[in-house]
């Protein structure tokens, strides 16, 4: 059978043995620090691959083959080190969200059918009492806990191991998502996908001479492919516990990090922190990658003021399709300020079109539906060679499937494109632009408006920052838009909601101008670090119930 690389397994660290692989933050503590060189991780990944497959007779786990350990646990150096040493003794990692309500994080490690947990002192009593599990950072106090230093203690007998040779389709990780709604899917990753993807973005993103800081969570693709691929291009990479605005701009002036990776609101978030940015000296910073979100030009002239130095990348991934979807333009040409880039040269790219008549349904979300279900005829019907239309892709990257969820219809065409429900516009010069996700779409007065239209619109007035819009209810359109805005820091009180309104109808179509406009000092987040809509829809039913009430 043909074998693959093991994703836990490291490049040849020799001529880097001594260098430091991570800075980890404590969490809580502005000043305290851990440090780890690249041959102190190889080890510790060894040993904990040891004893996770050593006899528990001699104090192992006796962990089987793609069996599942779930990390329960804010960001750290020993994170990192039980996903390579998980990996290497031939288990499938499942980082699990720690911001999940109680029930969900029941149902999710229940689902996975978890044979072992590592968690943190913090997360411990979330931890299902039946299943035994170590503790990162404390000493373990419930009936199944053992304390990580005294389970993976150095010992004398400690023997090199070789990690696991796996299958081309034995899966490496499962990262649970769910958007934001819905029971959590485990999306199963392969170690050859990801090998592929830290293979792929190495070419393209050499990193050997950066140092790189990483404050989203390691449950969240964007961080976790990234920790990967810093390993791999033998980077040292500073690891925050969790993003905290100040924290991020201390951090990259005590580390001089260069390379920064980051969603919007983030970067929105450390524009308000005049006093910790009038200390800081950011000029080190060469790269900003932005993802999970777009970027507005508002937000985009905040980074250059703030990072003058840094180039910002556009950048597009999902779970279920990997982080390498767009390239910059082989011919040189400059990629466009809001453009993700072309079509990266190893992936097959499409937009697909909808049909008049799921355009025209009276279904809030007829396109992902229709997806799911596309016929020959369809294809036939929807424009391959649409200018906008639903992102598919295919690529060596694709997840498999989804753990335990026969009753789900798997996303992907008959001829194997992954249907992302991204909506994108593509420009003459092969540019792909996002749109809005299809499931945030809604209909008014049997118009249909993309939340991410409306908000690009709004963020080309000067004195906005950050707009994100939602539809809520209304007994005459159906559904009508409604805008919470973050003023720019240069202008705090000034911009009225009568302001708003007349940039939309002057802008805009007048349907999509905000019925109502209300000013926040930051938009909320989700656990995945996008913009928490849901949240957003029923602060909107509050503040429209509070006169009644």
């Amino acid at each position: 059978m043909t074998r693959t690389t093991n994703l836990g397994t490291m490049h040849d660290v020799t001529s880097v043995a001594n260098r430091t692989a991570f800075f980890s933050l404590n969490e809580g503590d502005a000043q305290g620090e851990q440090g780890i060189t690249f041959a102190a991780l190889d080890d510790l990944a060894n040993r904990i691959a040891l004893r996770l497959r050593a006899d528990p007779r001699d104090d192992g786990f006796a962990l089987l083959p793609g069996e599942r350990v779930v990390i329960l646990a804010a960001n750290s150096i020993r994170y990192i080190a039980a996903i390579l040493g998980i990996m290497r003794a031939g288990g499938v990692v499942v980082p699990v969200n720690f911001k999940f309500p109680r029930p969900m994080t029941d149902f999710v490690i229940d689902d996975s059918g978890a044979r072992l947990v590592f968690c943190d002192g913090a997360r411990e009593t979330a931890v299902p009492a039946h299943l035994p599990c170590i503790v990162f950072d404390a000493a373990a106090g419930g009936p199944g806990a053992r304390d990580f230093d005294t389970v993976f203690a150095p010992r004398r007998d400690d023997r090199g191991f070789v990690a696991t040779a796996p299958a081309p389709d034995d899966v490496a990780m499962i990262l649970y998502t769910s958007g934001s709604t819905g029971t959590p899917k485990g999306v199963r990753l392969s170690h050859a996908s990801h090998a592929w993807v830290v293979d792929t973005r190495l070419r393209d993103t050499p990193l050997h001479d950066e140092r790189v800081l990483i404050a989203a969570p390691l449950y969240h693709m964007n961080a976790l492919a990234l920790a990967l691929l810093s390993i791999a291009a033998r980077a040292t990479t500073v690891l925050m516990p969790q993003f905290d605005a100040r924290r991020y701009i201390e951090a990259i002036d005590r580390f001089r990090c260069t390379w920064l990776t980051a969603v919007p609101p983030m970067i929105a978030m450390m524009l308000r922190e005049q006093a910790a940015l009038a200390k800081a000296d950011l000029r080190c910073v060469t790269v900003v990658r932005m993802g999970s979100a777009p970027v507005s030009e508002s937000l985009l002239a905040g980074i250059h003021a703030l990072l003058p130095n840094a180039r910002v990348i556009n950048a597009y991934g999902t779970t279920e399709g990997g982080p390498v979807v767009f390239a910059r333009a082989p011919d040189g040409c400059a990629t466009p300020p809001l453009a993700l880039g072309v079509a990266h040269p190893a992936v097959d790219v499409r937009l697909r079109a909808e049909p008049e008549s799921a355009r025209e349904s009276t279904d809030p979300n007829p396109a992902k539906a229709d997806s799911f279900t596309r016929s020959a005829d369809d294809d036939a019907v929807a424009a391959t060679g649409a200018r906008q239309g639903v992102l598919e892709l295919r690529s060596p990257a694709l997840m498999l499937g989804y753990h335990q969820r026969p009753d789900l219809p798997l996303p992907f065409t008959e001829d194997g494109y992954y249907i992302t429900g991204d909506v994108f516009r593509r420009d003459e010069a092969g540019f792909y632009y996002f749109v809005g996700r299809n499931d945030d779409m809604f209909v008014s007065g049997g118009e249909n408006i993309f939340p991410g239209d409306v908000e690009r619109m709004l963020e080309t007035h000067p004195a906005i920052q950050q707009a994100s819009v939602v539809g809520i209810d209304d007994e005459i359109k159906g559904t009508k838009p409604v805008a919470f805005v973050v003023r720019s820091v240069s202008d705090e009180s000034a911009l009225s909601e009568a302001d708003v309104k007349t940039h939309a109808l002057t802008h805009a179509p007048a349907y999509q101008h905000p019925r109502h406009v209300w000013f926040v000092d930051s938009l909320p987040l989700a656990a995945t670090h996008k913009i928490d809509r849901r949240a957003l829809r029923e602060d909107a039913m509050r503040r429209l119930r509070a006169p009644f009430t």
